[in-house]
Parts: structure tokens; C-alpha cells; sequence
């Protein structure tokens, strides 16, 4: 991970503030519900858009996230909305401050792919670690562009390995972005059993897994 990934998410957060759910949390929960889902992590909690959302529909929510400014918008927004959550600053590249099997869920929207491939591997054993066995995943990331785009892309970015870009102009400027495609996805995430996979409206990669019973890590 870049050495400035933290002060470049603050400028973001500080830029642009809360944001509204993915959209197809609603479908999730009704999931998370049929399974009696009551413990559950948003990795990359951001400015607290799903802690908001989870805490409303009655899960006892935990947070992390890099960026200070994204800490205080998500505690000003559960104060608002008078819910509560456990948030803490952290990278989800590192070991996460939780105990083993602690989670019967996790949520993470357009968070693993913002670091190289080594990084995200960490993250996933991170996932597997701290989620019960045939405890549930919900995981968006964004799709690879195609080879239309590319030179759009070189334009605007910096190519620091395979698949993978740093942007120099835009919203995320000075952000790693890691270019999955849904084989590579797939594999990264073979502890798991995928019971659904879609691309949603803004073609971002969306799935829905199981951890098997009993899975690598352990």
C-alpha cells in the first residue's frame, strides 16, 4: 500500500462527504435476515453509509476504515440518526483488530480493489479469519476496464504494476486501483461458495458467498 493512502482518502472524505447505500443492500439484508445474521463488519466503512443503513435495520454493526475524516462523518451520521456501531481506524490491509470467527457477516463495497494484489490477499485471509465458518460475504468491486478504454486510461493514471493504477486526476485521485476480472475474482475468493455474482448499474462486481465450514486459515 502507498505510504499516502491515508491522507488521500481523507481529502476525499473531506471533498465529498457521506454517500447514499449501494443499491442492492436491501436485497442483502433480506438475505441476512432469512439467515439469522446478527453480528456484522463493514470493511472500508467509509463515511458510515452501510453502518447507517445495518444499524437501522437491527444488526449490531463494527466499522473500520483508513481515513480519520470518514470516522468522524460516520459517528456524526449514527449520533444523528441516534443508532449505534463500533468503528475504528485501520487499514484493511493490515490484521484486523478483531477476534477469530467473530462475524457472522461481512460487507465491503468498492474497498479490496483499492490496493495492489498483495495487499488484497492479506485482506481476504483477514475476511476468512474473522468471519464464522459459513458466515456470509457481500463484496462489490470495481470492474477492469476494457481494452477500449486503455488509452483513455494510461492518460489519466500510472500503471505501478499488473492490473494495477494509481489515478492522477478526478475523484480519487492519488487512489490504487486493482483491476479485477470475474476470473480472477472468483479465484482470489475460493474459500468461499458463490451463490451469486452480477455486475449492478454502475458495472461494479457484485457477489454473495458462504465461507465453507472450514476453510484454510484456521
Amino acid at each position: 500500500m502507498l505510504p499516502n493512502m491515508a491522507q488521500n482518502w481523507n481529502q476525499y472524505y473531506e471533498q465529498y462527504g457521506p454517500m447514499t447505500p449501494q443499491e442492492d443492500m436491501p436485497r442483502v439484508v433480506g438475505l441476512f435476515k432469512e439467515r439469522g445474521i446478527r453480528k456484522v463488519l463493514d470493511l472500508g466503512c467509509g463515511s458510515g453509509r452501510h453502518l447507517v443503513y445495518l444499524a437501522g435495520q437491527g444488526f449490531e454493526v463494527f466499522g473500520i476504515d483508513i481515513a480519520e475524516k470518514a470516522n468522524e462523518l460516520a459517528a456524526s451520521w449514527l449520533k444523528e440518526k441516534e443508532l449505534r456501531a463500533e468503528v475504528s481506524i485501520g487499514s484493511i490491509f493490515e490484521r484486523l483488530p478483531y477476534e477469530d470467527d467473530f462475524f457472522d457477516a461481512i460487507v465491503t463495497t468498492k474497498v479490496i480493489n483499492h490496493g495492489r494484489i498483495e495487499d488484497i490477499r492479506k485482506a481476504i485471509k483477514e475476511i476468512e479469519r474473522v468471519l464464522k465458518p459459513k458466515g456470509l460475504i457481500f463484496i462489490e468491486v470495481s470492474k477492469g476496464r476494457k481494452a477500449r478504454d486503455s488509452k483513455k486510461q494510461r492518460s489519466r493514471s500510472e500503471i505501478i504494476d499488473p492490473r494495477t493504477i494509481v489515478l492522477m486526476t478526478g475523484k480519487e485521485k492519488g487512489i490504487i486501483h486493482y483491476l479485477f476480472n470475474k476470473a480472477i475474482l472468483l479465484k482470489e475468493l475460493r474459500n468461499f461458495k458463490i451463490f451469486d455474482f452480477w455486475v449492478d448499474s454502475q458495472a461494479n462486481y457484485c457477489l454473495l458467498g458462504e465461507q465453507y465450514q472450514v476453510s484454510e486459515h484456521k
